[in-house]
Protein backbone atom coordinates (compact mmCIF):
# COMPACT_ATOMS: atom_id res chain seq x y z
CA UNK A 1 0.00 0.00 0.00
CA UNK A 2 2.78 2.59 0.94
CA UNK A 3 4.51 2.13 -2.74
CA UNK A 4 0.71 2.33 -4.21
CA UNK A 5 0.89 5.90 -2.31
CA UNK A 6 4.38 7.24 -3.11
CA UNK A 7 3.91 6.00 -6.73
CA UNK A 8 0.61 7.83 -6.93
CA UNK A 9 2.32 11.15 -5.77
CA UNK A 10 5.38 10.59 -8.37
CA UNK A 11 2.90 10.61 -10.95
CA UNK A 12 0.82 13.62 -10.31
CA UNK A 13 4.77 15.48 -9.25
CA UNK A 14 6.31 14.20 -12.49
CA UNK A 15 2.28 15.17 -14.28
CA UNK A 16 3.09 19.17 -12.69
CA UNK A 17 5.74 19.77 -13.77
CA UNK A 18 7.18 21.83 -16.48
CA UNK A 19 10.16 22.28 -18.85
CA UNK A 20 11.08 25.03 -21.40
CA UNK A 21 13.70 26.55 -22.90
CA UNK A 22 13.55 30.75 -22.89
CA UNK A 23 15.44 32.41 -25.14
CA UNK A 24 17.64 36.06 -24.05
CA UNK A 25 16.29 38.95 -25.49
CA UNK A 26 17.41 42.82 -25.46
CA UNK A 27 14.16 43.72 -24.88
CA UNK A 28 11.15 43.45 -22.40
CA UNK A 29 9.98 39.75 -23.12
CA UNK A 30 8.17 37.69 -20.64
CA UNK A 31 6.29 34.24 -21.11
CA UNK A 32 4.08 33.60 -18.34
CA UNK A 33 2.37 30.34 -17.10
CA UNK A 34 -1.35 31.31 -15.79
CA UNK A 35 -3.14 28.96 -13.01
CA UNK A 36 -5.63 29.29 -10.69
CA UNK A 37 -6.16 29.57 -7.07
CA UNK A 38 -8.85 29.09 -4.39
CA UNK A 39 -9.20 31.57 -1.29
CA UNK A 40 -7.21 30.85 1.51
CA UNK A 41 -4.87 28.04 -0.37
CA UNK A 42 -1.07 27.83 0.08
CA UNK A 43 0.96 28.20 -3.36
CA UNK A 44 4.42 27.25 -3.75
CA UNK A 45 6.35 28.26 -7.06
CA UNK A 46 9.20 25.95 -7.31
CA UNK A 47 11.34 26.88 -10.34
CA UNK A 48 15.05 25.16 -11.62
CA UNK A 49 16.97 27.50 -13.93
CA UNK A 50 20.08 26.28 -15.90
CA UNK A 51 23.36 28.43 -16.40
CA UNK A 52 24.82 30.57 -13.31
CA UNK A 53 24.84 34.38 -12.47
CA UNK A 54 27.60 35.92 -14.57
CA UNK A 55 27.53 34.38 -18.25
CA UNK A 56 25.61 37.02 -19.72
CA UNK A 57 22.15 36.21 -18.87
CA UNK A 58 19.77 37.63 -16.33
CA UNK A 59 16.35 35.19 -15.77
CA UNK A 60 13.91 37.35 -13.43
CA UNK A 61 10.64 35.59 -12.52
CA UNK A 62 7.16 37.54 -11.52
CA UNK A 63 4.54 35.83 -9.66
CA UNK A 64 1.12 38.20 -9.62
CA UNK A 65 -2.55 37.73 -9.89
CA UNK A 66 -5.51 39.01 -11.72
CA UNK A 67 -6.75 41.16 -8.97
CA UNK A 68 -2.94 43.46 -9.28
CA UNK A 69 -1.21 41.61 -5.98
CA UNK A 70 2.38 41.31 -6.27
CA UNK A 71 3.25 37.42 -4.94
CA UNK A 72 7.40 37.85 -6.01
CA UNK A 73 9.53 39.49 -8.24
CA UNK A 74 13.20 37.70 -7.74
CA UNK A 75 15.80 38.65 -10.49
CA UNK A 76 18.76 37.35 -11.83
CA UNK A 77 17.71 33.64 -10.80
CA UNK A 78 19.94 30.65 -10.84
CA UNK A 79 19.60 27.08 -9.99
CA UNK A 80 16.25 26.42 -7.19
CA UNK A 81 14.13 29.08 -6.23
CA UNK A 82 10.85 28.43 -3.96
CA UNK A 83 8.71 30.92 -3.21
CA UNK A 84 5.39 30.73 -1.70
CA UNK A 85 1.93 32.83 -0.86
CA UNK A 86 -1.23 31.73 0.22
CA UNK A 87 -4.30 33.50 -1.67
CA UNK A 88 -6.22 36.05 -0.72
CA UNK A 89 -9.14 35.46 -3.10
CA UNK A 90 -10.23 33.08 -5.57
CA UNK A 91 -8.41 33.38 -8.87
CA UNK A 92 -6.01 33.47 -11.40
CA UNK A 93 -2.19 34.11 -10.62
CA UNK A 94 0.80 34.08 -13.41
CA UNK A 95 4.30 32.88 -12.96
CA UNK A 96 6.14 35.00 -15.67
CA UNK A 97 9.87 34.72 -16.77
CA UNK A 98 12.00 37.32 -19.15
CA UNK A 99 15.39 36.46 -20.15
CA UNK A 100 17.43 39.31 -20.31
CA UNK A 101 20.86 39.49 -22.42
CA UNK A 102 23.10 41.61 -20.76
CA UNK A 103 26.13 41.28 -23.07
CA UNK A 104 27.32 39.29 -25.98
CA UNK A 105 28.49 35.74 -26.09
CA UNK A 106 29.83 33.01 -28.33
CA UNK A 107 26.24 31.38 -28.32
CA UNK A 108 24.59 32.62 -31.14
CA UNK A 109 21.25 31.84 -29.70
CA UNK A 110 21.63 32.06 -25.60
CA UNK A 111 18.73 30.37 -23.60
CA UNK A 112 17.86 28.83 -20.29
CA UNK A 113 15.99 25.75 -19.38
CA UNK A 114 13.65 26.55 -17.02
CA UNK A 115 11.86 23.43 -15.09
CA UNK A 116 8.85 24.83 -13.27
CA UNK A 117 6.32 22.90 -10.35
CA UNK A 118 3.60 24.51 -8.98
CA UNK A 119 2.42 23.06 -6.01
CA UNK A 120 -1.49 24.29 -4.36
CA UNK A 121 -2.90 23.16 -1.11
CA UNK A 122 -1.75 20.12 0.32
CA UNK A 123 0.81 19.33 -1.98
CA UNK A 124 2.66 22.83 -1.21
CA UNK A 125 2.39 21.80 2.92
CA UNK A 126 5.89 20.44 4.29
CA UNK A 127 4.65 17.08 5.30
CA UNK A 128 8.59 16.48 6.10
CA UNK A 129 8.30 19.02 8.86
CA UNK A 130 4.96 18.08 9.37
CA UNK A 131 5.99 14.59 10.27
CA UNK A 132 8.63 15.44 12.53
CA UNK A 133 6.60 17.64 14.21
CA UNK A 134 3.99 14.91 15.30
CA UNK A 135 5.91 11.91 15.40
CA UNK A 136 3.80 10.28 12.56
CA UNK A 137 4.90 7.11 10.56
CA UNK A 138 5.55 7.52 6.95
CA UNK A 139 1.94 5.36 5.78
CA UNK A 140 0.01 7.87 8.61
CA UNK A 141 1.81 11.11 6.86
CA UNK A 142 1.01 9.45 3.22
CA UNK A 143 -2.87 9.06 4.37
CA UNK A 144 -3.20 12.71 5.68
CA UNK A 145 -1.87 13.98 3.29
CA UNK A 146 -4.58 11.79 0.38
CA UNK A 147 -7.29 13.11 3.62
CA UNK A 148 -6.20 16.63 2.84
CA UNK A 149 -6.08 16.11 -1.13
CA UNK A 150 -9.80 14.74 -0.90
CA UNK A 151 -11.24 17.37 1.07
CA UNK A 152 -9.48 19.88 -1.26
CA UNK A 153 -11.15 18.07 -4.13
CA UNK A 154 -14.73 17.99 -2.44
CA UNK A 155 -14.21 21.30 -1.86
CA UNK A 156 -13.66 21.84 -5.43
CA UNK A 157 -16.61 19.82 -6.35
CA UNK A 158 -19.12 22.00 -3.79
CA UNK A 159 -17.72 25.15 -4.74
CA UNK A 160 -18.55 23.72 -8.77
CA UNK A 161 -22.19 22.71 -8.14
CA UNK A 162 -22.86 25.84 -6.11
CA UNK A 163 -21.03 27.85 -9.77
CA UNK A 164 -23.61 25.67 -11.36
CA UNK A 165 -25.99 26.75 -9.30
CA UNK A 166 -25.99 30.31 -9.78
CA UNK A 167 -25.91 30.34 -13.33
CA UNK A 168 -28.58 27.98 -13.58
CA UNK A 169 -30.83 30.76 -11.27
CA UNK A 170 -28.97 33.45 -13.65
CA UNK A 171 -30.07 31.18 -16.78
CA UNK A 172 -33.53 30.94 -15.90
CA UNK A 173 -33.83 34.64 -14.12
CA UNK A 174 -33.22 35.59 -17.94
CA UNK A 175 -35.42 33.69 -19.83
CA UNK A 176 -38.34 34.96 -17.55
CA UNK A 177 -37.13 38.43 -18.09
CA UNK A 178 -36.89 37.78 -22.27
CA UNK A 179 -40.44 35.78 -22.22
CA UNK A 180 -41.84 38.96 -20.45
CA UNK A 181 -39.78 41.33 -22.87
CA UNK A 182 -41.35 39.28 -25.50
CA UNK A 183 -45.07 39.43 -24.23
CA UNK A 184 -44.70 43.15 -23.73
CA UNK A 185 -43.19 43.65 -26.85
CA UNK A 186 -46.07 41.90 -28.54
CA UNK A 187 -49.02 44.03 -26.48
CA UNK A 188 -47.25 47.34 -27.31
CA UNK A 189 -47.20 46.24 -31.22
CA UNK A 190 -50.59 44.68 -31.16
CA UNK A 191 -52.11 48.36 -29.23
CA UNK A 192 -50.29 49.94 -31.97
CA UNK A 193 -51.90 48.62 -34.73
CA UNK A 194 -55.40 48.64 -33.20
CA UNK A 195 -54.52 52.39 -32.74
CA UNK A 196 -53.54 52.81 -36.10
CA UNK A 197 -56.84 51.07 -37.51
CA UNK A 198 -58.75 53.36 -35.23
CA UNK A 199 -56.94 56.35 -36.19
CA UNK A 200 -57.17 55.93 -39.98
CA UNK A 201 -61.16 54.92 -39.97
CA UNK A 202 -61.24 58.53 -37.88
CA UNK A 203 -59.40 59.94 -40.92
CA UNK A 204 -61.37 58.56 -43.31
CA UNK A 205 -64.37 59.72 -41.78
CA UNK A 206 -63.19 62.91 -41.32
CA UNK A 207 -62.67 63.08 -45.08
CA UNK A 208 -66.54 61.97 -46.25
CA UNK A 209 -64.48 58.98 -47.56
CA UNK A 210 -66.13 56.24 -45.71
Amino acid sequence: MRSLISLLFLFIHLSSALKFDIYATSGHHEQCIRNFVGQDQLVMVTAIVSGQRGDGQMVNMHIKDALGNEHGHPKDVAGELRQTFTSSHDTAFDVCFENRLMSHSAVATPFRSIELDIDIGADARDWSSIQAQEKLKPVEKDLRRIEEMVGEIVNEMEYLRAREQTLRDTNESTNERVKWFAFGTMGMLVGLGAWQVVYLRAYFRSKHLI
